[in-house]
């Protein structure tokens, strides 16, 4: 009979074993539930300095330390720490007090120095380790900043420590929402910790026993296809300059993910209102169909724009900031609509310093601006009265009322201008210097505390991204924003302080959380 062929009996043995290892996983995903876990191991934990056995010094000079003449019992550990769960781990996770996120403890040893090291020169974790962010340590005990670590993300820390014997025990203590902190066991130093039960990699080898089996048949008759989901082409993303960050990295990750379809996408983030009218002008000047263009945006589309079609990919948080001249860490929604309307101009008004309030705003086509006002002041603002954000150029105005182009500028002014207040996404503003962020009625701007439903912080919105019509669902715009919204993106999504919205605890925010 025909399809009693090789080919067409590994292909249903395949599918046969598929359906079984299916329901085995989805068995196993439902008896063990899916979990947040950082894991750490001790990869190096040796003397060196001043050998009391044979009385001769060694290693004057290890690696990154200079060892002091005469320093005795010293020692130098190497400790990896690293994201070997199932899920991303965002800032918002940990939950141990104060800055820090977890704390090493090295016992009767003191630590003398740390540095780290990390497996990339371009990695984003060492920006993290600052003291502004908790990292530092004092005896035999180290803190750990809060980290946002990707499924597989690591980063190693190499202390100097003296006193104490090589061999105590090291221990690594956190809280983790929804997870846990364990030490793990590798056999190489830099080996990964299983990630698969045994049954789950024997399931894994013999389908991939079976696959090979079948291409091996079918490869001369048939070419390899492109990854499922990839699309090649040009794509121009722009809009929201407050979501760009996030822009480019998951564009970056698309296009390595999908090499071999030569996929190109640009991004040009100039505010939310100027990424809307250059989708609409590109639909309008578009001979078929929808143009490969995809604008984001801080909150849903103006009126007059029915072309533009909506995907909802996450919830954004925003900060109001002040100089760390003002000292005030909560304003109510009432104080701030005052500050905003130009009837308080010194900051004594509200309990703070005798110092002149200075409104540092954003640019009218920005939509952190247009959230802010939306959502806080519930009207505009007063009209702008400087250019330099420090002198009046209007003597009739109440307040200086000034207006920037950037997210980055506002921060950098109001940072370095006494009285200064402005606002900002949220992220944009952890580890800025010389300012700090606001509670508004008490509540902070936090994206864990939204998520589960403990805040009622009303600066926030939906990040929305934009097509002209519905692109075809074969074009790049149409994969991106799968990839985007429900694919790989999320992580990077999380990682960026957003909450994605095609999660489970998104979804219900997404849906409802339209004013």
């Amino acid at each position: 009979m025909d399809w009693l062929s090789a080919e067409n009996l590994v292909a249903v043995a395949t599918a046969v074993l598929g359906v079984v290892a299916s329901a085995v996983m989805v068995w196993y995903e439902r008896r063990v539930p899916r979990r947040k876990r950082i894991g750490y191991r001790v990869q190096l934990d040796v003397p060196i300095g001043d050998d009391q056995r044979s009385g001769r010094r060694v290693n004057r000079r290890v690696g990154w330390f200079d060892t002091a003449a005469g320093m005795t019992d010293a020692s130098m550990v190497l400790l990896r720490i690293e994201n070997d769960g199932s899920q991303a781990i965002g800032r918002d996770d940990y939950q141990s007090p104060g800055d820090h996120g977890l704390t090493v403890e090295f016992g009767d040893r003191t630590i003398l120095g740390v540095s780290v090291t990390q497996p990339s020169p371009t990695s984003h974790l060492i920006e993290h380790f600052t003291p502004e962010r908790g990292f530092g340590h004092q005896g035999g005990t180290l803190h750990v900043p809060r980290v946002p670590l990707n499924r597989g993300a690591y980063f190693k820390l190499l202390v100097l420590l003296s006193g104490g014997a090589v061999g105590d025990e090291i221990e690594l203590r956190g809280d983790l929402s929804e997870g846990e902190v364990h030490r793990n066991r590798s056999a190489t130093p830099d080996e990964k910790a299983p990630l698969f039960s045994r049954a789950a990699r024997l399931i894994t080898i013999t389908l991939t026993l079976c696959v090979v089996a079948l291409a091996v048949i079918v490869v001369a008759q048939d070419d390899s296809p492109p990854p499922i989901g990839c699309e090649g082409g040009t794509l121009r993303l722009t809009g929201s300059t407050a979501f760009a960050p996030v822009l480019r990295e998951v564009a970056e990750k698309y296009e390595r993910d999908c090499e071999e379809d030569d996929p190109h996408i640009e991004v040009d983030a100039h505010g939310s209102t100027a990424g809307l009218r250059a989708l609409a002008a590109a639909g309008a000047e578009a001979e078929h169909g929808s143009p490969a263009v995809v604008a984001l945006s801080d909150g849903p589309k103006p009126g007059g724009l029915p072309e533009l079609r909506e995907n909802r990919i996450a919830v954004s948080v925003f900060a109001l900031v002040v100089n760390d001249d003002v000292r005030l860490r909560n304003l109510s929604t009432t104080d701030v609509r005052r500050l905003y309307r130009g009837e308080i101009a010194n900051w004594s008004e509200l309990g703070g310093p005798d110092l002149p309030v200075h409104l540092v705003s954003r640019d009218a086509g920005s939509g952190t601006r247009q959230v802010f006002q939306h959502r806080v002041l519930g009207r505009g603002e007063i009209a702008h009265s400087s250019v330099d954000c420090v002198h009046k150029d209007d003597p009739s105005a109440p307040v200086v009322r000034c207006e920037l182009d950037s997210t980055d500028q506002v921060l950098d002014t109001v940072a370095a201008l006494p009285g200064a207040i402005g606002y900002s996404e949220l992220n944009h503003v952890i580890g800025t210097k010389g300012l700090h962020r606001l509670r508004l009625d008490g509540d902070p701007p936090s994206v864990d505390a939204i998520e589960h439903g403990t805040s009622s912080y009303p600066y926030r919105e939906i990040e929305y991204a934009y097509t002209y019509g519905r692109p075809p669902a074969d074009s790049l715009a149409s994969s991106f924003l799968t990839y985007l919204a429900r694919g790989n993106g999320q992580d990077v999504i999380r990682t960026h302080g957003h909450l994605p919205c095609w999660t489970p605890e998104g979804l219900e925010l997404c849906a409802r959380d339209t004013p």
